[in-house]
């Protein structure tokens, strides 16, 4: 207990809220300034991402308390993207669970002090079977991080928790920078959005992936102009918004071209931006396009791959049969499902 006034007023608490976020994110700062090194190679981050990477058998995510709580999530973050992962209790490890481990996994060990009494505990039968051992704590002098074959430094300036006492700042820490491992194997894996479908068939994510485009493209409302316009008709046409694009289709709509905000600000940093000249003068021609049949996860997929955010969805004689923006795909903002398609 406390002789300290309890903040009651609605302006205390939040300045109070602001305070923990304010902590959290001084937390999380110290710990992205520590990933930096002169030799990025020889970095913990690094060396960790190779073990992870290399690893042919399982990741194990193993800790207690507010810690083990944390290394479930991380552990299911790590298996719905791409790295089979299972969180081991240390206790049940010491009970017989270790009998699931395996030489050729990368252990994962969390705890702040790097001196909990259980998770130690079983640190020497975890290293005589000669699986790798990688440490989240915040003191790298400790038992754990000693013992351990890469330690990542989670530590904080200080817990959020008014006495220090309870795991707040901490935790956040080690949940970030266990989501920075899972996001850093991902690239190094290659790993797409057909991927997550496959574990995720049940999701909200995973349904939408498997639509067909003809399910989330938009028929109406289209910017499409002649492709004999000049570029000041196309300009007034993009400046109305909506998807960022203008098509330039020909009289039996066609897609024979795209102008883009990206088109237009490439003209002007090169001087050619002309409103009296044809808009085929900044026009990209012939862009890439998609099929109604063509699955959100291949179409996302692309757009990813060719870092663009509009594709025109035309039929195989490349006549317009509606657009997709990436936010259609992913589901966010106004879309309009299952529109009747453009005649063929």
């Amino acid at each position: 207990m406390t002789d300290s006034p309890i903040p009651t007023a609605p302006a205390a608490l939040v300045a109070l809220a602001q305070d923990v976020l304010a902590t959290e994110i001084a937390g999380l700062a110290a710990v992205r300034e520590r990933l930096a090194s002169p030799t990025p190679e020889k970095t913990p981050l690094v060396l960790a991402l190779r073990l992870l990477a290399a690893c042919a058998g399982r990741v194990v995510v193993t800790g207690i308390g507010k810690s083990g709580l944390v290394g479930r999530k991380l552990a299911a973050t790590f298996s719905s993207t791409g790295t089979p992962a299972f969180f081991l209790h240390p206790v049940e490890g010491a009970h017989g669970d270790l009998g699931s481990l395996r030489r050729d996994d990368v252990i994962i060990a969390i705890s702040n002090s790097g001196e909990t009494a259980e998770l130690n505990a079983i640190l020497p039968a975890l290293k005589s079977l000669g699986a790798s051992l990688i440490a989240m704590t915040g003191r790298e002098d400790s038992t754990l991080g000693r013992l351990a074959d890469v330690t990542l430094n989670s530590g904080v300036p200080r817990e959020a928790c008014p006495h220090g006492l309870a795991p707040t700042a901490s935790t956040t820490a080690v949940l970030a920078l266990g989501d920075a491992l899972a996001v850093c194997l991902m690239h190094l894996k290659s790993f797409t959005e057909k991927d997550f479908l496959r574990y995720h068939p049940g999701g909200s994510l995973g349904q939408r992936l498997r639509l067909k485009v003809s399910e989330v493209m938009r028929t109406e409302g289209l910017p499409l102009l002649p492709e004999t316009s000049l570029l000041s008709e196309a300009l007034r046409r993009l400046d109305e918004g909506g998807f960022g694009a203008v098509l330039l289709v020909d009289g039996d709509r066609h897609v024979n071209g795209i102008l883009t905000d990206g088109d237009v600000r490439r003209a002007v940093c090169r001087g050619k931006l002309d409103p009296d000249a044809p808009v085929r003068s900044v026009m990209t021609p012939s862009p890439r396009c998609g099929r109604r049949e063509d699955t959100v996860a291949a179409l996302l997929e692309l757009m990813e791959r060719t870092s663009i955010t509009v594709l025109p969805i035309v039929n195989a004689e490349r006549r317009l049969l509606g657009m997709v923006h990436m936010h259609d795909l992913l589901g966010q903002g106004s879309v309009a499902f299952s529109q009747p398609p453009l005649p063929h």
